[in-house]
C-alpha cells in the first residue's frame, strides 16, 4: 500500500475537526499531524483554568521571574508531551478572563499588578514559543519590557490588536510599538479602536525623531483597522 503524503492527511484532517479527538489514538503519525491542527485555534478555550495552568508550564525563567514577587505557586507537572504553545495562531482577550478565572480559584489576592503579571508572563511565552502566531491582542500589559523584547524579534504577527490598551500615550510604549511597525513588514493590520486620541497625544512626548518613524509607518502599504488612516 502506497502511503499517503503527510499534506494529504492534512487535508483530509482539516475537514474532519470533530473527530479529530478520537483520531489522536489511531498512531503517532496521525496524533503528530492533528495535534497542530487541534492548537492552531485554542482561543475560545482560553478561560479554561486548566490551559492556563498548562499554559504557566512552559515559562522560561525570565518570565517566571515576573511572578516571584507575587510568591505565587506555579504548576510542578511534567512539561507537556508536545510544544503546544508553537502552534497557536491567534492570542485574543480571552486570555486575560482566562488568567482573572485563575486567580479567583486560586484565591490569590485580587489587583492588577499580579494579573497583569501573569499576562505579561504568558504574552511573553506566546511571543518566544509559538512559530505560527498571526494575531495578537495586547491589553494593558503592553508596557512589559519582555513583552517589547519578544514583540520586536517576532516576525509571524500580522495582525496587532491594541485597541484596550489604558498605557499606550506612555512615550516608552509609543517608542516601541513604533519600532516594532517600523521592522515588521508582514503586520498588515492595526487596530488603534479608541487609542487615536491618545496616539495623538503622546506625540510631543516622543519627539520629532519618533513623530516621523511612526507618520513613515503609516505612509507604508499597512491597513490599520478601526483608526483614521483606514478611512
Amino acid at each position: 500500500m502506497i502511503a499517503l503524503p503527510i499534506e494529504c492527511y492534512r487535508a483530509i484532517f482539516n475537514n474532519l475537526y470533530k473527530d479529530l479527538f478520537s483520531c489522536i489514538l489511531v498512531n503517532r503519525q496521525w496524533c503528530r499531524i492533528i495535534i497542530p491542527i487541534l492548537w492552531s485555534d485554542t482561543k475560545k478555550h482560553f478561560k479554561n483554568i486548566k490551559l492556563i495552568e498548562m499554559f504557566l508550564l512552559t515559562l522560561n525563567a525570565k518570565e517566571q521571574a515576573l511572578l516571584i514577587p507575587f510568591k505565587i505557586t506555579l504548576p510542578n507537572q511534567q512539561k507537556p508531551l508536545f510544544e503546544y504553545t508553537s502552534y497557536i495562531t491567534s492570542v485574543n482577550n480571552d486570555l486575560y478572563h482566562g488568567v482573572s478565572n485563575l486567580i479567583q480559584d486560586r484565591k490569590y489576592e485580587t489587583g492588577d499588578e499580579l494579573r497583569n503579571a501573569i499576562n505579561c508572563s504568558l504574552i511573553s511565552m506566546f511571543l518566544r514559543t509559538s512559530k505560527n502566531l498571526e494575531y495578537l491582542s495586547l491589553n494593558e500589559v503592553i508596557c512589559s519590557q519582555l513583552i517589547f523584547e519578544n514583540l520586536y524579534e517576532n516576525t509571524t504577527i500580522i495582525s496587532i490588536d491594541i485597541g484596550s490598551c489604558n498605557n499606550i500615550s506612555r512615550s516608552n510604549a509609543m517608542d516601541v510599538l513604533i519600532k516594532v511597525l517600523y521592522k515588521n513588514s508582514n503586520l498588515t493590520s492595526l487596530n488603534l479602536s479608541n487609542q487615536i486620541e491618545r496616539v495623538r497625544s503622546s506625540l510631543n512626548s516622543i519627539g520629532s525623531d519618533g513623530g516621523k518613524a511612526l507618520a513613515d509607518v503609516l505612509c507604508q502599504n499597512k491597513f490599520f483597522e478601526g483608526s483614521e488612516s483606514s478611512k
